[in-house]
């Protein structure tokens, strides 16, 4: 049941990193939001007026709460579970369709920060397109490379670098047709049984696209006109840059993709390959909101993959904008570890599956930076590297590594806040 919950002036309904699942709205008053930019390390503060949510998106997403909310006079909100949420508002499209698109610009502000630090936005979709599929090509991944050509073709027949494209499209085709695709077996991991149950029917065969290995769904940069459901198999996400693919996510059955072109209107921010056989649902713009009207509870899922996304990007933000290569290393750990962690299992001697390039790519560093920090900790044995996996002999120490590291930061802030303030 909904409480009405009264807060004084001052009063805090939660605090940064709580963990709790209640979402309100608020019915009379002012409550702010305040965080720090984990960038400039300046405070960040958002007003919530009467009749707004707050607190959707950690509740949502089942991860810390990301700033602290405080009562800026006295005020009155409505606090709802996660279920009784569900239950009240998977119905009003209006509510949902607001939500998701908030949901859906944030990510994409995080997206864009993200490209700015690693220097990857190309001038426009055709630069952005061509980057892609020359990189397939460079790493002769032929299968994906023909893809992104064919559709290179389609949407920009008209390009100045058509030949170039042709070209590519043609050798690749080559080399596929020597070389044919093998089918596997769908993937059997990660069912997604709550999001697929109601697309058993057999009205939705027709909306059904079927993928070989090694096949683009959707190839980044390029316009967005649909969004996809897995029924079966494995689809990898992947990103360009520096003219190299580097993996983001691996989705599963029951997980979405493709959802925030169709919210915003924008380019693919990503390229979507099949990295088993893959059976997914395909759906248009044109009925995207009729199908979330119809279909409360894929609403509520898209609502939850869109939390967990701004979680995990925001997260991986954090990495990118510290400014000490030990401690982005040392993060990059902490952030596998979390993604991954089993509180049944110790602290102690933690195998994580990713080599050196992978741990480049989490940490915004080239290979050879990477290697160096990574040597040091090997030195000072607190990893052991092996040719696929690396063990951690205790992710307290990783934590120590970015706890002394914020201090000093936190530390050198003050210094400049005082410098700052006397010169004025």
């Amino acid at each position: 049941m909904p409480k009405v919950i009264a807060y004084k002036k001052g009063a805090i309904p939660y605090f940064e990193n709580d963990r709790d699942d209640r979402i309100f709205i608020l019915q009379k008053g002012l409550i702010v939001l305040s965080s720090t930019d984990p960038e400039t390390r300046a405070p960040v503060a958002n007003q919530v007026k009467p009749g707004e949510f707050f607190g959707v998106k950690s509740a949502l997403g089942r991860f810390p709460r990301e700033e602290t909310a405080s009562a800026l006079t006295d005020s009155v909100a409505v606090c709802l579970t996660v279920q009784e949420f569900e239950t009240n508002f998977s119905g009003n499209k209006q509510i949902i369709m607001k939500m998701l698109r908030v949901f859906s610009n944030q990510l994409r502000q995080i997206h864009r920060k993200i490209e700015n630090i690693l220097q990857s936005v190309p001038e426009n979709q055709v630069t952005g397109m061509l980057s892609v599929a020359r990189s397939f090509f460079n790493e002769e991944r032929y299968v994906s490379c023909y893809d992104v050509c064919l559709k290179f073709m389609q949407r920009f027949p008209s390009a100045k670098c058509i030949d170039e494209v042709k070209k590519m499209f043609s050798e690749s085709k080559l080399h596929n047709d020597r070389n044919p695709s093998v089918y596997d077996e769908y993937a059997s991991d990660g069912d997604g049984s709550g999001a697929l149950k109601q697309f058993e029917l057999p009205a939705f065969e027709r909306f059904a696209k079927k993928y070989s290995p090694g096949q683009v769904i959707i190839s980044e940069y390029e316009p967005g006109d649909t969004f996809y459901l897995i029924q079966k198999g494995v689809v990898q996400l992947l990103k360009c840059v520096s003219g190299t693919s580097k993996n983001l996510d691996i989705l599963r059955a029951g997980e979405f993709f493709g959802e925030m072109a169709i919210l915003e209107n924008t380019p693919r921010s990503a390229t979507c390959m099949a990295k088993t056989s893959v059976k997914c649902l395909e759906f248009s713009k044109e009925n995207f909101e009729t199908l979330i009207t119809g279909n409360p509870q894929l609403a509520l899922n898209l609502l939850k993959l869109f939390c967990k996304r701004i979680y995990d990007q925001r997260r991986r933000f954090n990495i990118l904008v510290i400014d000490d290569n030990q401690a982005r290393v040392a993060d990059v750990f902490l952030m596998l570890h979390e993604m991954n962690h089993d509180s049944s299992k110790s602290d102690k001697e933690i195998r994580f599956d990713v080599t050196i390039p992978d741990i480049a790519h989490w940490a915004g560093l080239d290979i050879d930076t990477t290697k160096e920090e990574i040597n040091k900790m090997v030195e000072k044995r607190r990893i052991i590297v092996y040719d696929t996996y690396v063990v951690v002999d205790s992710i307290a120490e990783m934590k120590r590594v970015i706890d002394v590291y914020n201090a000093q930061t936190g530390k050198q802030q003050q210094i400049s806040m005082r410098y700052k303030t006397q010169g004025e």
